[in-house]
């Protein structure tokens, strides 16, 4: 494989995948709302356009693009934002693919551990277990679906269900860190299935690389850790200060409405397959992993 196209290929992990790639001698192209500084192709979802060209130039495509889960407040308009920017955007590359005469041979997309619920305690959970009954895995739902619609066209298909990004430029670690004083969430109890994000953007490096690897698999480091004892660690990587009295639930409901579900629930979510696989995580202890990130 030597062309690559990504879709979300401006965000964090995004770019970080493209660094990786190209690196490694591929081409890499965004497939992006407007054209780019760097080498890219133009859709438009809301209309279901897209650059024909995209899916002829494509030895392969890495479909990160959706509307970030915990960016505004859940409206009834910002839950539908979510839903149709993950299910709109696959159904698009659908369509360009099965239209194209030369078709990638290879999709991988990302997913999301919310498939398996908000709170599921302390239970292991692989890619086997049960889907949940609320928002965000109906929508991972939905998603994993249009995917799989991807994967009848012949294309080799990997879904990867990220879990908590850890990156010192944003995502959960920077907001868990943005108050002056780090505190738990609720009573700090419920599990986070975190990932650096190197170790995630090398995973669809590996996911891309590895033509035996087919089907899904849980984008998680291999040691889940408590709320409380993620950000008590975080604090003590940035320096910050750490208070063990946890920021009350009804207060967290009242900031975010429906949204406080997410973060007052937790997965425990096993790694053991993409392990036997043959990944190799570079960041398995959780202290070590956020020394490594706060150091750069």
């Amino acid at each position: 494989m030597k062309n690559i196209l990504i879709t979300g290929g401006s965000g964090l992990i995004g770019q970080r995948i493209t660094q990786l790639l190209e690196q490694k001698g591929m081409e890499v192209a965004w497939l992006s709302r407007s054209a780019k500084s760097r080498k890219s192709f133009t859709w438009d979802i809301p209309s279901q356009q897209i650059d024909a060209e995209a899916m002829e130039w494509a030895d392969a495509v890495i479909h990160l693009a959706g509307a970030g889960v915990a960016d505004k407040k859940w409206t009834p308009q910002r839950k539908n934002e979510i839903l149709e920017s993950r299910t709109q955007s696959t159904q698009l590359l659908h369509q360009a693919i099965e239209a194209a005469k030369e078709k990638p041979t290879t999709f991988i997309s990302a997913s999301a551990i919310g498939y398996y619920g908000f709170d599921t305690g302390s239970q292991l959970l692989d890619e086997n277990s049960q889907a949940g009954s609320d928002f965000l895995a109906d929508v991972v739902i939905a998603w994993e679906k249009e995917v799989k619609k991807i994967e009848s066209l012949n294309l080799r298909t990997v879904l990867l269900r990220i879990g908590i990004v850890l990156d010192a430029e944003g995502g959960a670690l920077g907001e868990m860190l943005k108050p002056p004083v780090a505190a738990p969430l609720g009573n700090g109890d419920q599990w986070m299935s975190w990932i650096h994000i190197e170790d995630l953007a090398r995973m669809f490096v590996f996911a891309l690389e590895k033509t035996t690897l087919q089907g899904i698999y849980n984008a998680v480091g291999p040691n889940p850790a408590t709320n409380q004892h993620l950000t008590q660690e975080a604090a003590k990587a940035k320096g910050k200060p750490y208070l063990g009295i946890g920021v009350p639930g009804f207060v967290l409901r009242l900031m975010l409405g429906e949204m406080a579900r997410m973060v007052l629930g937790g997965n425990r979510v096993a790694s053991q397959k993409i392990q036997k696989a043959g990944f190799e995580f570079e960041h398995e202890n959780l202290k070590s992993a956020l020394l490594d990130l706060f150091k750069k």
